[in-house]
């Protein structure tokens, strides 16, 4: 005779475990902070350094390419030494590298430390998560940890640009770094009463050479592209631009060798899944770049001081929200066919409004139009995972999480570097010839480099010629504004007619699963490399 046993249910979480969350769930708050906090920052940070406009690219999209460089090796390796033990170390690296940011001397000491800061995000954006689906067992209470995680991480990104110019109306520009340095000792301090170690010796040893291949093919690329829009071609930019090429191809090579790839290469023979990875790369690039431009504008060419601007920047990311939220509650009614690519033509709307900001009365229709781009691509950058890892295979399913986790970092980054470098591009030859008669050589090249240096200068300077230095300039960096604008444009209506042609056939059994699809499945899979 036998008789059916029904399994007991898994263990729920105590108050300890409750605890832990919080915990787990203010270096991940900071993590995005530091996204965008540094924004408000660029004019008293461009008038203390002296930044030229590459520099300044580097200090603020350094952070994001590293932490997406490293965010797949870094899961691996937490997995072999211990996941609590590597959100520990990553804790001391970060608190660190917060302190030697504030306190930087020189840009290149900034962009270093900014460098470390996004190595030690890397070991705590996994951690985190790992330790979260270890901690909370029971499926219900594992949903909503992770749900409250991924809140966590969104008011991060929604209180950055504000928290900073709080910090910047009493403060120098450093203070935006040293938020970080409370939280990460109350980490260090808690997390071994707190958190559990857990280990998993069973997965393969993370491959470092691969990602430091990709780490130094992708900054090398991006150094080139930068290099070119300030200077034109030279041979150093055509150097590193061979350099990052040689790598790239060095590395896609021995992915293909690898029994254990740092990268699955064998995921791209979807074609949905390569495409996919693709449109959100693009859509993440699109909504950085602009919203980027649009904080530089609210200070630079509209004058707000940063608490005001912060609270500017606010429908910014309610844009941002109602998109993420509001495209996995109609994917269930609207076919994806329609809806992605019809987020995607709003977003060209939103891009088009940027086009006709003509000046600093211009301030509604600027954070509108940023508002209705975070709108329209809020649809795509969610559901994107869903398409991502819908189209691999099920054991493939953490691979296909990971890279959708790190091609959303990638496209954040890429935005601040490819459309700020265009930008500064054509802000530098709309102001050839422009410059007013009275500026000393040294007052021309710093006007040249930036705007937030030509506005620093100007503070030098004779009331009329600082008067119209600063028009010429500001029209110049509305100009930059406007192209990249209208290249944005262009680029979502097409990515609106891929997406369309894309998923026209993908049919209920492809919508079933993105109709749920929301921020954890890209998170929850992160620690799963």
């Amino acid at each position: 005779m036998s008789f059916d046993v029904a399994a007991s249910p898994p263990p729920r979480a105590t108050r300890r475990q409750w605890l832990g969350l919080a915990v787990l769930a203010l270096p991940t708050m900071l993590i995005a902070m530091d996204l965008t906090v540094l924004h408000l920052a660029l004019p008293t940070l461009t008038a203390d350094l002296r930044p030229g406009n590459t520099e300044l690219l580097w200090i603020v999209d350094v952070y994001g390419f590293l932490i997406a460089g490293f965010l797949i090796p870094m899961g691996a390796i937490g997995d072999r030494i211990g996941r609590r033990r590597l959100l520990l170390i990553g804790a001391v690296g970060f608190g660190a590298a917060s302190v030697v940011s504030a306190f930087s001397v020189d840009p290149a000491m900034l962009i270093a430390a900014r460098a470390l800061l996004g190595i030690a995000g890397a070991t705590l954006m996994p951690s985190t998560l790992s330790l979260i689906r270890v901690m909370f067992p029971d499926p219900r209470q594992q949903g909503a940890a992770i749900g409250a995680w991924s809140g966590f991480f969104g008011l991060g990104t929604v209180i950055g640009p504000l928290a900073g110019g709080m910090l910047l109306e009493w403060f120098w520009w450093g203070s935006v770094f040293l938020i970080g340095v409370p939280v990460m000792l109350l980490l260090i301090v808690l997390g071994p009463v707190l958190l559990p170690e857990y280990r998993d010796r069973s997965v393969a040893r993370p491959d470092l050479i691969s990602a430091v291949m990709s780490v130094i093919g992708m900054l090398a690329l991006i150094f080139a592209v930068k290099r070119i829009a300030q200077d034109g071609l030279s041979p150093a930019p055509g150097i590193a631009a061979v350099l990052g090429l040689v790598l790239a191809t060095l590395f896609l090579s021995r992915q293909r060798r690898l029994d254990q790839p740092l990268v699955d290469l064998s995921l791209f023979r979807n074609r949905l899944f390569g495409i996919a990875l693709g449109m959100v790369v693009l859509a993440t690039l699109l909504a950085a770049g602009s919203q980027f431009l649009v904080l530089q504008y609210l200070q630079l060419v509209r004058g707000l001081p940063p608490v005001r601007a912060g609270l500017w920047s606010l429908p910014i990311t309610l844009g941002v929200v109602i998109g993420s939220f509001g495209g996995p509650a109609l994917a269930g009614r609207v076919r994806l066919s329609t809806l992605i690519p019809g987020g995607l033509v709003v977003s060209a709307l939103g891009m088009v409004l940027l086009t006709r900001v003509s000046g600093p009365s211009d301030l509604v229709l600027a954070v509108t139009g940023t508002a209705v781009i975070g709108l329209g691509l809020g649809p795509l950058t969610v559901l994107g995972t869903g398409l991502i890892v819908g189209a691999a295979p099920p054991e493939r399913a953490g691979a296909a999480s990971g890279l959708s986790a790190t091609g959303s970092e990638l496209g954040s980054a890429l935005g601040i570097a490819v459309i700020g470098s265009v930008a500064f591009a054509v802000y530098r030859a709309d102001l050839a010839g422009r410059l007013p008669e009275g500026l000393s050589a040294h007052d021309v090249h710093a006007a040249r480099d930036t705007l937030a240096a030509a506005v620093d200068v100007s503070r030098e300077l004779p009331a009329p010629v600082a008067a119209r230095l600063l028009a010429v300039t500001r029209d110049s960096f509305l100009q930059g504004l406007h192209t990249t604008a209208a290249v944005g444009a262009v680029l979502a209506v097409l990515l609106a007619v891929g997406a369309a042609t894309l998923l026209r056939d993908t049919g209920a059994a492809a919508a079933a699963p993105l109709a749920e699809a929301d921020d954890t499945p890209n998170s929850s899979e992160k620690a799963d490399h």
